[in-house]
């Protein structure tokens, strides 16, 4: 397949419907951001650090995602549309010039890190249903995650106005399940359990920094899916308060619902039981053992059977999301035009949600943790931080923009956002930050051999001298 050398058109003919408002766009925020996370990750959070100081992470993680939220915020409610992301930065640095390099570096690296945090929900459900299908072979748990993405696909390939009743649905099982947990963590919560910390455990080294780094990543791998409702902005009403709104409930509820639910687990499952993960069986599904030791064997299955819900909940809002990014690229002549057509009858992005759901079922194939860093490693540089300059740059070039919401205490809460993203990327591991560069290296490299074909800047001006 090659990249098309004109700039396609936008299709006439059927729109994408709106129909989304600020409880069906908080539901899929929250859906996105609970989902599977908190039940697979707090085993890899408490062996990042080696003990119950790696919820430090998670409050790092938090005073990222605040102000990172509110970034979001004043994006999407300015310029509601699909893409979330690909149109901030096509707009923040120049629609015809950086800007364009931009949304293409970050299209290139989505296909990427969008199915990588799905198959994290994949692997998670896998993981989960282990507790039930005792004895399950890695082969086994690899052949239902796989299944599970086949099913997402078919799921979301029908009739447009069936997904936000569903989504509706999917969000109210993850509150009972995590409220089943929080409720029972409460009642049972043993202080002299959670607290008991390792000997050093808050001596200040070089390994110290480097664990809470990896802390940090496991938690904002967790607040994912904050920002989901920006990549659907075509089909919200009343965006410009919907969008907004939507995300700073969504982070401040899930925030409150995470230190409960990781306090719930650990005030009663003994941490040692559980870490290091890559030794323990049962830290694949913890949740279940903490639900087991309370009401035994057969609640522990039914619960269970809610995380598993839950755990689809999640993935199916992101493949919703996520499906419609490359679709707005390519109706603005920044990606393969094939991703831009609507199914004929149905009414939505058909080509873009196999692709994108057939990409995450293949990342499936990888470990979690590998799977975790790789999605947040090559999100950083120029998805997070490139919306952070995008706003400031934008604050000056089109003042007259009309902005629903503007970020509280500018510009403090952008420097606090920056200065966190740069801490998560410097304490990864150097062969993940290797392999984050080494994709935007060869995404430039695409970029520039697309434009020379096709006559973009920045080869539009020679191109036109040379035809003189």
């Amino acid at each position: 397949m090659e990249m098309e050398t004109e700039h396609p058109q936008p299709e006439q003919g059927p729109r994408l419907l709106r129909r989304f408002g600020l409880l069906e766009a908080t539901a899929l925020n929250m859906s996105n951001m609970i989902g599977i996370g908190p039940f697979i990750t707090i085993p890899l959070l408490l062996s990042a650090m080696g003990g119950p100081q790696a919820m430090l992470g998670w409050l790092i993680a938090l005073l990222i995602v605040i102000p990172d939220g509110m970034v979001w915020s004043e994006l999407g409610a300015a310029m509601p549309g699909s893409g979330g992301t690909y149109r901030y930065l096509r707009e923040g640095y120049g629609r015809e010039t950086y800007g364009r390099l931009m949304a293409f570096l970050f299209i290139w690296q989505f296909t990427l890190s969008g199915p990588l945090e799905i198959a994290s929900g994949y692997i998670g459900f896998s993981r989960y249903l282990g507790y039930i299908w005792k004895g399950i072979t890695p082969t086994e748990s690899l052949l239902v995650a796989v299944g599970v993405g086949i099913i997402n696909i078919i799921l979301l390939y029908r009739q447009i106005n069936f997904i936000s009743k569903l989504t509706i649905g999917l969000w109210i099982g993850t509150m009972i399940t995590t409220s089943a947990v929080i409720i029972t963590g409460a009642i049972n919560f043993d202080p002299q359990i959670a607290f008991n910390f390792p000997p050093g455990a808050f001596d200040f080294s070089i390994g110290f920094l480097f664990g809470l780094g990896a802390a940090t990543r496991v938690g904002v791998y967790d607040y994912l899916g904050y920002y989901d409702i920006c990549y659907i902005g075509d089909e919200v009403r009343n965006p410009g308060r919907v969008i907004p709104r939507s995300i700073i409930i969504s982070v401040i509820a899930v925030a409150m619902i995470y230190v409960a639910i990781n306090f719930s687990i650990i005030g009663v499952v003994p941490w040692r039981e559980f870490v290091p993960a890559g030794e323990r069986p049962d830290s694949d599904f913890i949740v279940s053992i903490f639900m087991e030791k309370i009401y035994g064997a057969e609640i522990a299955t039914v619960f269970t059977a809610m995380v598993l819900w839950t755990a689809f909940g999640s993935v199916f809002a992101l493949l919703l999301g996520y499906s419609r990014i490359p679709y707005a690229a390519a109706v603005d002549g920044y990606f393969f035009r094939i991703f831009g057509r609507l199914h004929p009858r149905k009414n939505f992005p058909h080509i873009s949600l196999v692709f994108i759901g057939v990409i995450a079922i293949l990342c499936s194939f990888f470990s979690l943790g590998l799977v975790i860093d790789a999605l947040i490693t090559t999100r950083i540089l120029i998805q997070f931080i490139g919306q952070i300059f995008a706003v400031v740059l934008l604050r000056k070039s089109a003042p007259e923009m009309p902005r629903p919401y503007r970020i509280w205490f500018y510009p403090i809460p952008n420097l606090i956002a920056f200065v966190g993203w740069i801490f998560i990327f410097a304490t990864t591991d150097w062969m993940i930050i290797v392999f984050g560069l080494g994709s935007l290296a060869l995404g430039l490299l695409f970029f520039f051999v697309w434009s020379w074909r096709s006559g973009s800047w920045p080869f539009a001006q020679t191109v036109t001298a040379t035809s003189e």
